[in-house]
């Protein structure tokens, strides 16, 4: 029976001391220096991304305008009106009047 309860019983474990000064494995001023050339190189980073995606965008909005102004430029010179002045409700009273302004019989 004791060769059951030596069997159960956990052996205490050591509670782990410190071997080495605290002060001697700090990261010191080298440290500090690594990590603050890493958050300044993380600025400069985000900062030139932020060029980079704005600097993209422009030139989106500049290629769909540009390619607009070009396909109003085909409409314009295959006779049709543009998009955007199309008569949707049909012909108006100022289309009914002939080249001298008066209207049709």
């Amino acid at each position: 029976m004791y060769v059951l309860l030596a069997v159960v019983t956990p052996e205490p474990t050591p509670t782990p001391t410190m071997t080495v000064d605290p002060d001697s494995v700090t990261p010191g001023p080298g440290g500090f220096i690594v990590i603050a050339l890493l958050a300044l190189a993380v600025a400069l980073l985000a900062i030139d991304m932020m060029r980079r995606v704005r600097r993209a965008r422009y030139r989106e909005e500049a290629r769909l305008a540009i390619d607009a102004e070009e396909a109003a430029a085909r409409d314009a010179a295959a006779g049709e009106a543009p998009e955007g002045a199309r008569d949707v409700d049909g012909p108006s009273v100022a289309d009914d009047t002939d080249s001298r302004g008066d209207r049709g019989a």
